[in-house]
């Protein structure tokens, strides 16, 4: 009999054994399957001009635009996987049929409305000189790190400056590039330092923005005007043709202009850019202040993520300012995700994105 169970102990490890074996086999044959899939990013910087090129299996993802000309560093064009340019030309280019307001609004950027009473945010060549010193301006003065492979890394250090050139903010951010043959994602790690003691005074305009292509709008029967604190008029002429197919979806399922002024963990905005469907996805991280954030998504296709606007998106019931002691620091974490395919990316992939993006270090910037 003992010698019968040790037999049977023995092939019921020999089996346990083979299970994990096989286990592990199919673990590592998916890892590597998912490697695989990863393909590798390329980091070049373009002589003479402040202008760094991200390459994502060979094809140009995005370029990171840092010239004094501009009045904040930008990623500007950005492509979906698929080759399609997902962010309004205008200003620097104009394509047939491209609305042309808000001419701030270029590629993705992060910025805010009111810093110390400077607003950082509407600052654009547009602004008559006799008005340039209400307004701040963002100079990188330093790229910190590129590097590339499955993941590409670009660091760059900038000041908040007002037009004087005085600093009151100190930025670092750290960009993380990735991709798969469907996919793009960017990681935004943004901290920012106060050279002054600093108040972000509760506002509409910010922080992580970004302005899309045409076709990615939302439908509009009418022209809209809107007017910024310091009483500019912007018109956005009414989008009714047929390339207009966009639309919003939040994580709470709020849809279209009604993502507007609500919070959520996610925003998604989606649309069919020729033969493809197209979508974009910012995803908010609990370490960010005023966590979930709330959407400043406008259907003329500005897609921000602003967690200090609350008084207006609350009309006045509640507001959130934001102070920094000289030396303090506060920190921004986005994930913006792009996909293309016959499907957009599904809410329910989305709920298990953003529950892994919060498991993130936040301290690793």
């Amino acid at each position: 009999m003992e010698k019968y169970l040790n037999t049977s102990m023995k092939r019921s490890v020999r089996t346990r054994q083979v299970k994990y074996l096989i286990i592990s086999v199919v673990c590592m044959c998916w890892c590597a399957i998912i490697i695989a899939q990863k393909e590798v990013v390329e980091i070049s910087r373009e002589k003479n001009e402040n202008k760094i090129n991200i390459f994502i299996g060979h094809k140009l993802f995005t370029s990171f635009l840092y010239p004094d000309s501009l009045e904040k560093p930008v990623l500007y064009p950005i492509f979906a996987s698929n080759g399609t340019r997902i962010t309004r030309g205008f200003p620097l280019h104009l394509y047939p049929g491209e609305p042309t307001d808000h001419p701030h609004h270029i590629g993705l950027w992060l910025t805010f409305e009111n810093v110390n009473g400077l607003d950082f945010w509407n600052n654009s060549y547009a602004i008559p000189p006799e008005k340039k010193h209400l307004y701040g301006w963002i100079r990188t003065d330093h790229i910190l790190q590129t590097s590339g492979g499955v993941k590409g890394i670009l660091s760059y250090h900038a000041n908040w400056t007002d037009q004087k050139h005085k600093v009151l903010l100190e930025e670092t951010t750290r960009f993380e590039f990735s991709g798969t043959p469907h996919h793009r994602t960017i990681d935004r790690i943004t901290s920012l330092k106060a050279d002054t003691d600093i108040l972000f005074t509760d506002a509409k305009d910010g922080m992580l923005g970004l302005r899309v292509a045409r076709e990615l709008q939302i439908p509009s029967a009418t022209d809209q005007k809107f007017t910024d604190d310091k009483g500019n008029i912007t018109i956005v002429k009414k989008i009714d043709d047929s390339l207009a197919t966009g639309n919003y979806l939040t994580s709470e399922g709020k849809q279209g202009d009604d993502a507007w002024s609500t919070r959520a963990v996610w925003c998604k905005m989606y649309g069919k850019m020729g033969k493809d469907s197209i979508s974009i996805t910012i995803i908010d991280h609990p370490g960010n202040p005023n966590y979930p954030t709330f959407w400043h998504a406008r259907g003329y296709g500005l897609f921000a993520a602003n967690p200090l606007g609350e008084k207006i998106f609350t009309n006045g019931k509640s507001e959130k300012n934001l102070h920094l002691k000289k030396g303090e620091s506060v920190q921004f974490y986005y994930r913006i995700l792009i996909d293309d395919g016959k499907n957009t990316v599904t809410a329910t992939q989305l709920n298990k994105m953003a529950n892994e993006f919060a498991r993130m270090d936040a301290s690793r910037e």
